[in-house]
């Protein structure tokens, strides 16, 4: 979800950095027995959220933050990454002059979030894993198919993302980041030669992908690129002599550097990366893959679970929701075994309704409108934020999932729920319509986001914030609320939403599988079709995904999980209210104290956060209600 890339000439940004912060320093401590104040931690997160803004621009451009969105610095060199080792550590040395304990309980939650932020990057950097970037990878792996730059560019370029374009000076800016591309890319090679010598490859079947997106971005006439579109989209108040001027400069961006740069790409992948890209599937079977999944698997799912017991957590979770499957199969009378259920979903024409993709796209408009009357029983605090529905540009359409691009705080840039639709008389009405809707649009992720975002009391590292084990199992949690929002009242959605959650439940067993247990893609992508209504062509792009970026896939249900069972824990809770007596005598249908709204609004109002720091900072509020 986040999008994020370094700004400026890198030696110039950290330096600059690092003389702005000597000042900061003085400002921010005071003894390194830790007797600094209030003001003082404030005034650290404060410069912290500065310093990276800088390293980072294109995120911040993404949070609505333009001051640097005319930089695109070399993210890829050994200099960025030994600047982002002293970043960090030196923030954090200053944090522990700090006094826990004598914090407000809003400042422990930032202390508690900041610490364990700062300690998982560093974690990182000594394996040679950037947190951060886009999807977190070694630094001999600087893209995939699924994300990085070269993805990301076009996303940012196309003049319906997050970068600007309303001004002249929006577009000159845009011309800047172009600039910086043809240097990443040289050194993006670079890194991936490394990575061949050293054994630190993607597998062959994703570099297989990449090609072609990277070709596709190739052209011989700039009105063709996907980078002249906000040429095709002038604001009106444009002066002719503007228009002239900036159109003339865009082509000859477009043709001298982003073609030439994406054709480098390009060639480089299939001559010479692709024939000695390795044949296995997970990252066990590079070097120090192994320590690499542990990491990885920690810093998605915020807990110290292993990853064995994530894959046991995976098969409970499928053998349970499959049971749940046989008895929907029941409820409409179909005669066969699950399989051919799931065969009878996939391809009846009953389930593909739709002729152009603005039907699809109005599919999803209607789901909005009956969750709508409902949303205001179960949550108090609603997103000001707008919302709005896209199709996913064609250029990656075939490669991307549903997803939620998060808007800006000021209401600049709406919330954007995308959806890819290459056929839309293919596209599925029980492949879980609304329950990715629940998902990754309201209350979802444009809620969890949108709400923490425009908090103003949170300081602007939590605010902008992503932690997948809540901010993704706060939106698989949403799925389960389905009937109580007016949905699933077909048999045949609910079996939609059902083949949702299994997909996340699936998601467990192939993910640790593939990184460590020697799960090959075939067998992952047959593991995935015994198990759920997909086609070969989603799951393998869904088992693909996971190849790409390991352990991100986990995040999902590990979160849910938590989320349920705080859920439950304080329905039980709550039962004994002011009475005292003992709760566990109470049954959670009698816990007329517990308000889901009140749940809801707590869970949300502070962001996301690591999944131990919820659990502490939710038992309080949960001892406040009694």
């Amino acid at each position: 979800m986040k999008k994020l890339a370094l700004g400026g000439l890198l030696a110039c940004a950290l330096l600059a950095a690092c003389n702005q912060q000597k000042t900061a320093d003085n400002a921010s401590s005071t003894t390194e027995t830790g007797s600094a104040d209030v003001k003082d931690l404030a005034t650290l997160f404060t410069n912290y959220w500065e310093e990276q803004a800088k390293l980072f621009p294109l995120a911040a451009t993404a949070q609505g933050d333009n001051r640097y969105n005319d930089q695109l610095p070399n993210d890829q060199t050994k200099a960025f990454r030994a600047g982002l080792q002293e970043f960090y550590q030196r923030y954090l040395s200053q944090l522990q002059k700090f006094d826990r304990a004598t914090l407000s309980e809003n400042d422990r939650i930032s202390y508690d979030i900041f610490q364990y932020d700062l300690q998982a990057r560093l974690a990182g950097l000594k394996l040679g894993i950037v947190v951060g970037s886009d999807y977190p990878n070694s630094w001999m792996i600087p893209f995939s198919q699924f994300g990085g730059l070269p993805i990301s560019l076009g996303q940012f370029g196309s003049g319906s993302g997050a970068q600007p374009f309303k001004t002249p000076q929006d577009y000159d800016q845009w011309l800047g980041r172009v600039h910086g591309f043809p240097a990443w890319a040289d050194s993006a090679i670079s890194n991936f030669r490394q990575g061949m010598k050293a054994g630190v490859m993607l597998p062959k079947a994703l570099v297989e992908k990449m090609i072609p997106q990277m070709r596709d971005l190739v052209v011989t006439d700039a009105a063709k690129s996907l980078f002249y579109g906000p040429i095709n989209a002038f604001p009106k108040d444009f002066s002719t002599t503007d228009r002239k001027r900036i159109s003339s400069a865009y082509q000859e961006a477009i043709l001298q550097e982003l073609s030439p740069t994406y054709k480098k790409l390009a060639d480089f992948l299939e001559t010479e990366y692709l024939p000695k890209a390795r044949p296995s599937t997970g990252i066990s079977a590079l070097p120090n893959g192994a320590a690499q999944y542990a990491f990885l698997a920690k810093y998605w799912t915020t807990t110290d679970k292993t990853p064995e017991e994530i894959y046991q957590t995976g098969l409970a979770e499928v053998k349970r929701i499959r049971q749940e499957m046989e008895r929907v199969k029941a409820q409409v009378g179909f005669k066969g075994d699950l399989p051919a259920f799931f065969a009878y979903l996939k391809t009846d024409k009953r389930f593909m309704p739709y002729k152009t993709p603005e039907e699809v796209l109005g599919a999803f408009r209607k789901i909005q409108a009956t969750i709508d009357p409902n949303l205001k029983k179960m949550f108090g605090r609603t997103p000001k934020t707008g919302f709005q529905i896209r199709q996913t540009e064609a250029f990656r359409a075939e490669s991307a999932s549903a997803e939620y691009n998060q808007g800006t705080p000021d209401g600049s840039r709406p919330g954007i729920f995308y959806i890819p639709i290459l056929d839309a008389t293919t596209f599925n009405t029980t492949s879980g319509m609304e329950s990715l809707f629940l998902h990754e649009a309201i209350p979802g992720h444009h809620y969890q986001v949108s709400l923490q975002q425009e908090n103003e009391s949170l300081p602007k590292f939590r605010r902008f914030a992503w932690y997948g084990a809540m901010g993704e199992g706060w939106a698989l949690y949403t799925e389960s609320l389905g009937k109580e929002l007016g949905l699933y009242t077909d048999p045949y959605q609910y079996m939609g939403a059902l083949g949702d959650e299994i997909h996340r439940a699936i998601r467990l067993v192939v993910d640790v599988g593939m990184h460590t247990k020697n799960m090959t893609r075939e067998q992952a992508i047959k593991y995935m079709m015994d198990n759920e209504a997909i086609g070969e062509q989603g799951a393998t792009a869904e088992i693909e995904r996971y190849m790409a970026i390991p352990g991100q896939a986990l995040s999902y249900k590990i979160g849910q999980l938590k989320i349920r069972e705080l859920r439950d824990k304080y329905h039980t809770q709550l039962a004994a209210g002011a009475s005292g007596k003992l709760r566990e005598k109470y049954p959670r249908q009698n816990a007329e104290h517990f308000s889901l709204s009140a749940f809801h609004d707590e869970l949300l109002k502070d962001g996301v956060m690591p999944l131990s720091v919820l659990e502490r900072k939710m038992d309080d509020w949960a001892a406040d209600q009694k």
